[in-house]
């Protein structure tokens, strides 16, 4: 069946406003060198348009857009915006201090927030509809005037719509007599559906200026409706990159591009640029210090892994078979997860994705049913792919003995010394030689670390390298309380790589503790 895609406008824009809407997300916080990395990583994507703040409104803004201008900023494929709000009531935008504020930002576009839903004119901003309408007119008449390129924000206006169309295109209408080259309708509170976008656009359309969209996810379908929203004739997206903005977040920038570019076939930014998506996101995630959701689409974690069998069978075969992108597209890649639900095809193509031969049948079963059997006592080989390397190897016969732990145990207690509050002691054979040492830290698993890190590094010096940087904790049977089974996950760098271990036990220690050594005994695996 084929199907007619929609035809690419000649002027479309790709508009990320993470600086700005995503930065009101809970718990977000970005300081002026943040917003400057994630500006630069935004356009290497290839967006059109970068939001970077309201200047004028808060010291952080206004600093970001002073350095740019300085020359701290420097962009190769998107234009920065600054983004404000129509002068205040009773006033002249040439006299407003935030309408100057936005001049002074130097950017050659400013975007203007403007009230279309007549009940938010009255009630909050506390004016009349005629004077709202005249605020905006006289903003935008006079940025204009300035120089500058005006794009109009609608806050509210599909809710305005509804409540009052007749006020809400009226608004429209002023914003384009008085110059603003695009009109964007703002799904504000996030209640709309894809299937009442169309009449909704289809109307707007009628004034004759250019559309845009922005969209909240507060309904799950901020990218449907913005979809449903180009269908219907936008020719302007606005987004934020992972999904960051308030409450349930905007509209997921890079899903947008990857839809349009990848299933419309429009050629917004060089497929170069969306190669490096998968990338892009995950620095931004980690500037932001907000963990990139798994499941994020195109370049989540997950976007691309395979769990059951059947699914593996069917990939052996013809990898298309059960995605729907080439997944080094969007610059990600496919994985093969291990798991109780997994068949002997999973383990061999994670095998080989790991660099072992396993086409042997009756070692790949051997495999098989050593995960299984690992899974039914609370392991999960899903994420920690180093131990499902170390247990891979012992049913290979090519365990290397490393080291040789001896005895271990540790002391915490109440008293908190600059040292920390915990002791452990490690004793172990490595090279042919013991060792033994104390180490003191902040908790039992930072001692443990301490100290077999002290122990290892007499044999192992690069282990000075290795890292841990994030623990997860699991209660695996609840209605045993205290007494339940744990299992822990720890993820280890050395600066080159990353790696993760899973640990199971009868308490917390006894399960770090298993991730933990796994994690330096797979790190000192030979890398070739």
């Amino acid at each position: 069946m084929t199907s007619i895609l929609p035809a690419m406008p000649d002027t479309f824009h790709v508009y990320d406003t993470t600086l700005r809407d995503g930065a009101q997300q809970e718990g977000l916080q970005l300081n002026v060198n943040d917003k400057l990395k994630i500006a630069r990583y935004i356009d290497e994507l290839g967006v059109g348009f970068i939001e970077g703040g309201w200047p004028g409104a808060n010291p952080n803004d206004t600093t970001f857009f002073a350095r740019a201008a300085a020359g701290e900023l420097q962009l190769k494929n998107a234009k920065l915006v600054a983004f404000g709000a129509t002068r205040k009531a009773g006033t002249t935008a040439a006299e407003d201090p935030q309408v100057r504020a936005l001049i002074d930002a130097g950017t050659e576009i400013v975007t203007i927030v403007a009230k279309s839903h007549d009940e938010h004119v009255s009630r909050a901003l506390r004016t009349t509809l005629e004077e709202n309408l005249e605020m905006i007119a006289d903003t935008v008449r006079h940025l204009v005037s300035q120089g500058r390129r005006v794009f109009v924000d609608a806050e509210h206006f599909f809710d305005g719509y509804k409540a009052n169309p007749d006020y809400a295109l009226e608004v429209i209408r002023t914003s384009a007599d008085a110059g603003a080259e695009v009109f964007v309708l703002c799904d504000t509170n996030g209640g709309m559906l894809p299937s009442q976008m169309g009449d909704v656009v289809s109307a707007a359309a009628g004034i004759g200026v250019d559309l845009g969209i922005h969209c909240h996810n507060d309904t799950g379908c901020a990218v449907g409706n913005t979809m449903a929203a180009v269908d219907a004739g936008v020719m302007h997206v606005q987004g934020t990159l992972n999904e960051y903005g308030e409450r349930t977040g905007n509209a997921n920038l890079i899903t947008v591009l990857a839809n349009l570019q990848l299933k419309y076939e429009w050629p917004l930014v060089p497929d170069h640029a969306l190669g490096e998506a998968t990338r892009i996101a995950h620095a931004v995630a980690g500037v932001a210090n907000v963990p990139l959701a798994g499941r994020q689409p195109y370049v989540g974690a997950s976007a691309f892994a395979h769990k059951a069998g059947l699914h593996a069978s069917a990939i052996r075969v013809d990898s298309n078979l059960y995605q729907h992108i080439d997944p080094t597209l969007v610059g990600n890649d496919m994985r093969m997860l291990v798991s109780d639900m997994a068949g002997r095809a999973n383990v061999q193509m994670k095998g080989s994705e790991l660099g072992y031969d396993l086409s042997n049948r009756d070692l790949a079963a051997k495999v098989t049913d050593a995960v299984k059997a690992r899974e039914m006592d609370g392991y999960s080989y899903e994420s920690a792919d180093a131990s499902f390397e170390l247990l891979m190897r012992e049913e290979l016969g090519l365990t290397e003995d490393l080291f040789e732990v001896l005895s271990w145990r540790v002391i915490t207690g109440h008293e908190l010394k600059p040292e920390g509050d915990s002791e452990a002691t490690v004793k172990l054979r490595a090279s042919g030689g013991m060792h033994h040492l104390v180490g003191e830290g902040h908790g039992p698993l930072n001692a443990l670390d301490v100290a077999l890190r002290g122990a290892l590094k007499q044999a192992f010096p690069q282990v000075d390298t290795f890292e841990l940087t994030d623990f997860k904790v699991r209660i695996l049977d609840q209605g045993h309380g205290t007494d339940a089974i744990v299992r822990t996950l720890i993820d280890m760098t050395d600066g080159q790589r990353t790696w993760t271990t899973v640990g199971v036990g009868t308490n917390i220690i006894e399960a770090s503790w298993e991730a933990l050594s796994d994690g330096y005994r797979w790190g000192l695996l030979p890398t070739e």
